[in-house]
C-alpha cells in the first residue's frame, strides 16, 4: 500500500471518532475581539471543571483562527436564548439550500483581531452579566506520531491543521485549512472538518488534505445556563459570564472593548490506548489507533474595558 494511501486510511479512521471587520464610522463602538487562552479553566458541557478521563489525553491546540456567527448580551441568568441584545450576527445565504452561516462572509480573524465595531446607539442599554457566542468556525495546529509505517518506521511530532466547522449549518464554496484547499460547494453541518498533514521533510511530498465528519456530541458547548437558558442541540452556543457585568448607557464617550477569551485548555481529546499521553496512529494495525473523542472549546470568560 502506499504511504499516501496508509496516511488517507488513519486519518480517516481518527478523525471519524470528530463577512469582514464591521466599522459602523458613527463611534463610540462595541468592539469585539477574541482570546484563546490555554490556561483558563477547562470546563465541561454544564460549565463545571473537567478533568481528563483515566485512559484519555489531551493537547491543548495551537489556535490561529476562530469565527462566531452570533453574540449575544444577556441581562440575567433567565433570559432566554435570543431573549437578549443580539449585537452581531454574520450573514446566511440559501445557497446550498436550507438556510446557513455564509462562510465566504464569515468574519475569520486571529487572537486580538477586532471582528467587528457595532455602534453602541444599536446596544440597548441596560447591565449585562452573560454574553452568548456561537462559534462557527476553528482552525488550530496538533502534533501525532504516526507509527509502524512500512519501510520507514516511525514518525514522531508530527503537525497537522485541522479546519473545524461546528456551526448549526455552513455553506462552504472552499476551505483552506494551510496551504491545500477544498472545494465543497454545500451546506455542511456541525462536525465537518478537513485536515492537512504538515509533515518534516524527507516526508512532505506526502502530505495530503482530508475532510470527514465528527459524531454527533464530539463537541464540548459549554452552557453554564443549561438548567435556566438551554440552547439547542447541533448548535455551538457557548455561554459566559463577565466577571464584572458590562453596563451600556447609550452615553459613552468611547469605545467599549469586548474580549471573548476562550479555553482551549487541552480542548483536543482523545482515547489513549497504550497510555503514553501522545496521539498515536499505526500503519500496521489501525485497530490501535488512538480515536479522537472532542474538539470542543472548553469555556468561555468574556471581559470589557
Amino acid at each position: 500500500m502506499k504511504v499516501r494511501s496508509i496516511l488517507f486510511f488513519l486519518l480517516s479512521l481518527l478523525m471519524a471518532s470528530c463577512s469582514k471587520e464591521t466599522t459602523t464610522g458613527n463611534g463610540p463602538d462595541l468592539e469585539l475581539s477574541f482570546r484563546f487562552d490555554e490556561e483558563q479553566p477547562r470546563l465541561n458541557n454544564i460549565g463545571q471543571p473537567s478533568a481528563i478521563p483515566p485512559g484519555h489525553a489531551a493537547q491543548t491546540p495551537n489556535f490561529s483562527k476562530l469565527s462566531v456567527h452570533y453574540v449575544e448580551l444577556a441581562p440575567m441568568a433567565l433570559t432566554q436564548l435570543g431573549q437578549g441584545a443580539i449585537v452581531y450576527k454574520g450573514a446566511e445565504t440559501t445557497a446550498g439550500g436550507d438556510n446557513a452561516v455564509d462562510f465566504d462572509k464569515a468574519a475569520v480573524v486571529g487572537e486580538k483581531e477586532v471582528f467587528a465595531n457595532i455602534s453602541l446607539k444599536n446596544v440597548p442599554p441596560g447591565t449585562y452579566e452573560w454574553v452568548r457566542a456561537s462559534v462557527t468556525f476553528q482552525q488550530y495546529d496538533v502534533k501525532f506520531n504516526l507509527r509502524n509505517i512500512p519501510a520507514i518506521g516511525d514518525l514522531y511530532g508530527q503537525e497537522g491543521t485541522v479546519a473545524s466547522f461546528v456551526g448549526f449549518n455552513t455553506y462552504i464554496s472552499k476551505v483552506t485549512p494551510k496551504s491545500r484547499s477544498l472545494t465543497v460547494n454545500a451546506n455542511k453541518k456541525q462536525g465537518f472538518w478537513a485536515f492537512e498533514t504538515a509533515f518534516s521533510a524527507p516526508y512532505d511530498p506526502f502530505n495530503a488534505l482530508f475532510s470527514g465528519v465528527a459524531p454527533a456530541g464530539a463537541t464540548t458547548v459549554v452552557n453554564p445556563l443549561f438548567q435556566s437558558s438551554p440552547i439547542p442541540p447541533g448548535s455551538c452556543v457557548v455561554t459566559g459570564k463577565f466577571p464584572e457585568p458590562l453596563v451600556v448607557t447609550g452615553n459613552e464617550p468611547a469605545n467599549i472593548k469586548v474580549v471573548l477569551s476562550f479555553s482551549i485548555n487541552n480542548s483536543f481529546e482523545w482515547e489513549d490506548f497504550n497510555g503514553n499521553g501522545e496521539l498515536d496512529l499505526f500503519a500496521d494495525d489501525p485497530a490501535k489507533n488512538d480515536k479522537v473523542v472532542d474538539m470542543g472549546l472548553r469555556g468561555l470568560i468574556p471581559e470589557w474595558k
